[in-house]
């Protein structure tokens, strides 16, 4: 994927309530975060060589996102970790929501960050039905400790009713994802090719083509800073720190977790490569994330090449 250069770069601090954006260096212009604030921002935006930038803050950036890319505006979504280790060399160390929004701007005409593709109606309802599956899953989640926790009768016996609505409601959920899916042949591919790789699952792939859509459109080393499983150094003068992945997209990392997970048991290649980074001194949480970004790297050009899975692909090196 290519990335065109713009005139203009507008940096988007964003939080529940409000979205603070730096138009230029002469300061920065707020407005609320929801229909009204974005029509109020639309009338400001000249769509000629303009991109708005915004972090992944958990969210809270998607409707703004989905907004302006239906009025032709381009949009990037950037790890946030960078943003703030960009912050750090300029020596802006305060963070408030307009020192924020500044940033984001000149980091966008720094580093000319890729263009977010623009969701289709049935990839955004994809996406609200895979977070709201999410959200019913940790609710179950909840009440089972709850239920573990529990020593009266009639609590025990409510926690389980609620228990049995959020299995009918996620068994719900699940079948109107099917049926989307179903009436998709791109996505049925994509799940078909997904699913072939030993430890991928059906929700996992749902992750995957809800919340990553520039899913083999990006190198590897892209596709990794995109998710927030490339390892970013901690290194100050003659200290080495550890290497840590931080920011990008939570949902896809969680995913590529339990994928991971999965696949050091019943995948072979990633199985032997996670012993050997393990018997190279590599701590175990170390070695399931470089498992995690290995999947992801392997999956992403099995999408870009439309290529099925291989054990020897790219020798899993």
């Amino acid at each position: 994927m290519t990335t065109k250069t713009y005139e203009h770069n507008l940096g988007v601090d964003i939080s529940k309530e409000k979205i603070d954006v730096s138009f230029n260096a002469d300061g920065v212009v707020g407005f609320t975060n929801n229909q009204q604030g974005f029509q109020q921002l639309l009338k400001r935006i000249s769509k000629e060589s303009t991109r708005v930038v915004m972090e992944a803050t958990g969210g809270y950036e998607k409707p703004l996102a989905a907004f302006l890319q239906t009025y032709g505006i381009d949009v990037s979504i950037v790890n946030p970790k960078r943003v703030r280790d960009y912050a750090k060399a300029l020596g802006k160390l305060a963070k408030t929501d307009t020192i924020d929004a500044h940033v984001i701007r000149l980091f966008a005409e720094a580093v000319n960050p890729q263009v977010m593709p623009q969701k289709s109606e049935s990839q955004q309802a994809l996406d609200a039905l895979a977070r709201r599956r999410e959200q019913l899953v940790k609710q179950r989640t909840m009440e089972k400790q709850h239920l573990e926790t529990a020593t009266n009768p009639e609590a025990k016996r409510s926690i389980k009713r609620m228990i049995k609505q959020l299995d009918q409601e996620i068994e719900r959920i699940e079948k109107q994802v099917n049926d989307l899916i179903d009436s998709n042949p791109a996505y049925q591919d994509t799940v078909n090719r997904l699913t072939t790789v030993k430890g991928i699952g059906p929700v996992v792939a749902l992750t995957l083509i809800a919340d990553l859509p520039e899913l083999g459109q990006l190198n590897h080393k892209e596709i990794s800073a995109l998710v927030g499983v490339a390892p970013f150094c901690r290194d100050s003068g003659t200290m080495k720190g550890k290497r840590t992945i931080w920011g990008g997209r939570a949902s896809v990392r969680a995913a590529l977790y339990m994928a991971a997970v999965s696949a050091i048991s019943h995948n072979p290649p990633i199985k032997t490569f996670y012993q050997r980074l393990l018997q190279n001194g590599k701590a175990k949480k170390a070695a399931i994330v470089a498992c995690m970004r290995k999947l992801l790297i392997v999956v992403n050009s099995m999408i870009k090449n439309e290529a099925d899975w291989n054990p020897n692909f790219g020798k899993l090196a």
